[in-house]
């Protein structure tokens, strides 16, 4: 199975409205096991993830006014990422661009006035 990151808005009676991904969206944010072995790894709660480490047995998802935060948390991370990909037995290149594609939903998500679901 494979992660998938997706944007979306709020509508006014609270349900999810995804946006379409333009040509250019890579939406692929890892394979199932990254969950724990990555994104949710000790490794990653160590270096103060609070965002990632919620796909460790469910989905995660980063409300409109919880982006900010979210994208500090990934800049936090960002200079690690080589580290984590080893500890968790992946590609440095595989992570790199899952954990590109996160980012470019999130930063859309806040250009949008939306959040993000990985799941």
């Amino acid at each position: 199975m494979t992660l998938l990151v997706h944007t979306f808005v709020r509508e006014a009676d609270g349900s999810r409205r995804f946006l379409d991904d333009p040509d250019y969206a890579r939406t692929m944010a890892g394979f199932e096991s990254t969950r724990d072995r990555l994104w949710g790894a000790e490794a990653a709660r160590a270096l103060g993830a609070r965002f990632l480490p919620r796909l460790d047995g469910g989905d995660l998802c980063v409300e409109h006014e919880e982006i900010a935060d979210f994208l500090a948390e990934c800049e936090n991370l960002r200079p690690y990422l080589p580290r984590l990909a080893t500890e968790g037995g992946y590609r440095s290149d595989y992570v790199a661009e899952r954990f590109a594609d996160i980012v470019t939903a999130a930063l859309r998500a806040r250009t949008e006035g939306g959040g993000i679901i990985v799941w």
